[in-house]
């Protein structure tokens, strides 16, 4: 379980976390959603240690994520798969370079051979077999997204935590995307943690809403409890985007 209380973050005078409050629970599929700018990607972040708040708290299975040392960050970070905004490949790296990567940076044991097996389980679990002596620069941007959701596959992760995976793509191939995600969440049996600001891609991955507005989580429940609301601040928010 992921518990964050309080959580508070600024960048000089850019006020951006006001106090977030949220649990996030083993084995479901959560959105989080809000505004361009609201915080999204940056309380990601704190999730997995890449930001320490100013002040507040973030626990991993009732441990604080700042207060860890290097070694038990790099253990918490095992557990996770992220999956940057704009799949962040190296382009100097091939395929299976850049899947293998995390397994290089974590110090596993591992040996060529399994590191190998591992790529190949992974490519062929996102759709994409054979193409580990590519690089990113051959790809299409729905294939770079798969790459990079494969990399956030590759230590095996409890969590997975997904900035924005449908930015940048058309419409069938974010449909493409937004199945993958359903159908790793259900074969993986993992936790999901999805920002994205379109609502399509909510009502075909996420089983529980978090929107976040003015630095803090305004809404928390379903989507049918969030689209059946007659806040004006969400629907103005649900006009705005694609749903």
């Amino acid at each position: 379980m992921i518990e964050i209380v309080d959580l508070h973050k600024s960048f000089g005078n850019n006020y951006v976390l006001r106090g977030i409050n949220l649990q996030i629970n083993e084995g479901e599929s959560l959105a989080i959603i809000g505004r361009s700018g609201c915080g999204k990607s940056v309380l990601l972040k704190h999730i997995v240690g890449l930001f320490k708040p100013d002040s507040g708290t973030v626990k991993f299975k009732g441990k604080a994520i700042s207060e860890l040392n290097k070694n038990e960050l790099y253990n918490v970070r095992k557990k996770f798969g992220f999956l940057f905004q704009g799949a962040a490949l190296f382009d100097s790296m091939t395929v299976e370079e850049n899947i293998g990567l995390p397994l290089i940076e974590h110090g596993d044991n591992k040996n060529k051979s399994q590191i190998d097996k591992l790529i190949a389980e992974k490519l062929e679990l996102v759709g994409l077999p054979g193409i580990q002596k590519l690089r990113p620069a051959e790809l299409s941007g729905g294939m770079k997204k798969r790459v990079a959701l494969a990399r956030a596959l590759i230590t095996n992760p409890e969590y997975i935590l997904y900035d924005e995976p449908t930015t940048g793509l058309d419409p069938i191939m974010s449909d493409s995307i937004d199945e993958l995600i359903r159908e790793l969440n259900e074969k993986l049996e993992v936790t999901s943690i999805i920002v994205t600001h379109d609502m399509f891609s909510v009502k075909n991955t996420a089983e529980k809403i978090a929107m976040i507005h003015e630095g803090k989580i305004y809404f928390t429940g379903s989507l049918s409890e969030f689209v059946g609301t007659e806040d004006q601040i969400i629907l103005n928010f649900i006009k705005r985007t694609k749903f």
